[in-house]
């Protein structure tokens, strides 16, 4: 009966050694087979929403009720513009980033 035993260990540690060997060759497989891995990839950030005119006008109509209308004007003629609606949506970023360093205090 220890023989019998001992076959069954055996047997056992092959099972585990071959699962083993099957585990090893599927890493290798993923490391190796090109495709990026996802843990890899770096992730996608999300696109940033496009900016509209109701989104702009709204940022200086609240900054020229504020007392900067003056200084409103000045950076729509900096972009080329005598009103927002002539100004070409690519720059709203860029006019809302100027804009939102006008305080009370300029």
């Amino acid at each position: 009966m220890s023989r019998m035993s001992d076959m069954a260990q055996t047997i056992e540690e092959l099972r585990s050694a071959a699962a083993a060997i099957s585990d090893a060759a599927d890493w290798l497989t993923k490391m190796f087979s090109g495709e990026p891995q996802a843990e890899d990839a770096p992730a996608a950030s999300p696109p940033e929403p496009e900016l509209t005119l109701e989104q702009v006008r709204a940022v200086l109509a609240d900054k020229s009720r504020q007392g900067h209308t003056a200084e409103i004007r000045a950076l729509l003629q900096k972009y080329g513009a005598s009103k927002l609606s002539q100004i070409d949506p690519a720059h709203y970023k860029a006019l809302l980033a100027e804009a939102e360093v006008l305080t009370n205090g300029s």
